[in-house]
């Protein structure tokens, strides 16, 4: 699954590479609501997104200097990112979690057996405030996904630890995301993909050499 950070769930490597970020409230389009302005009578979440060379020309009309090529990359992307998250999110959904709860189990799987880890490091990771750290452990606690106790070696310490409810949850999730990624995938070759993948991270190295900071939030999600 696409990681921005905030990302995606779904296969942590991948979800971290885009952020980690859990995408924010639905927009109305995904909620299933017409899009305001749509025309009178449209389907719900039917896009009225004008198509990439519509948007090209119209970019092209108004900013003479735009590179088609370069945009063309950027917009692809984009669009496949903003539907990747939709998909992801849509997946989770169907298993009663959240994005944001999705995140918390991906970190605690991603920091190895016996998957603990204290709440300051787990806010540190996901790029959120102790505030926001504790309100998202409360809510999962409740829902058996996670455990929350004392460090028995430093009782002052709270250790958050994957339950094994928690562990199926991220488990089923992968497995739907790996499905999903692999019909996304089908077209291409495994020579196409290699060399696929090793254009996206060079582009991704571009980004954290320019953006070092640009992994984290910007904003609690919660």
């Amino acid at each position: 699954m696409s990681d921005t950070p905030e990302q995606r769930p779904g296969r942590p490597t991948r979800a971290e590479q885009a952020p980690e970020t859990a995408p924010a409230d639905p927009s109305p389009e995904e909620a299933g609501e017409p899009a305001q302005g749509s025309p009178a009578g449209a389907a719900p979440g039917t896009s009225q997104e004008p198509s990439l060379d519509e948007q090209i020309a119209a970019y092209q009309r108004e900013f003479g200097d735009l590179d088609p090529q370069v945009e063309k990359v950027v917009s692809a992307l984009g669009r496949l990112n903003r539907r990747m998250n939709v998909a992801y999110g849509r997946q989770v959904a169907a298993l009663g979690i959240s994005n944001a709860e999705w995140e918390v189990l991906k970190t605690l799987v991603l920091s190895g057996a016996p998957y603990r880890l204290g709440p300051g490091d787990l806010a540190k990771r996901l790029g959120l405030t102790p505030a926001a750290m504790t309100h998202r452990i409360d809510r999962m606690a409740a829902e058996g996904l996670v455990t929350r106790d004392r460090d028995e070696s430093n009782r002052v310490r709270v250790i958050v630890e994957l339950t094994d409810e928690g562990r199926a949850k991220w488990l089923e999730a992968m497995r739907m995301a790996t499905d999903f990624e692999e019909d996304l995938l089908q077209d291409l070759t495994g020579a196409e993909r290699g060399v696929l993948g090793e254009m996206l991270i060079r582009l991704l190295r571009r980004v954290e050499q320019a953006q070092p900071d640009a992994g984290g939030r910007l904003t609690d999600l919660d």
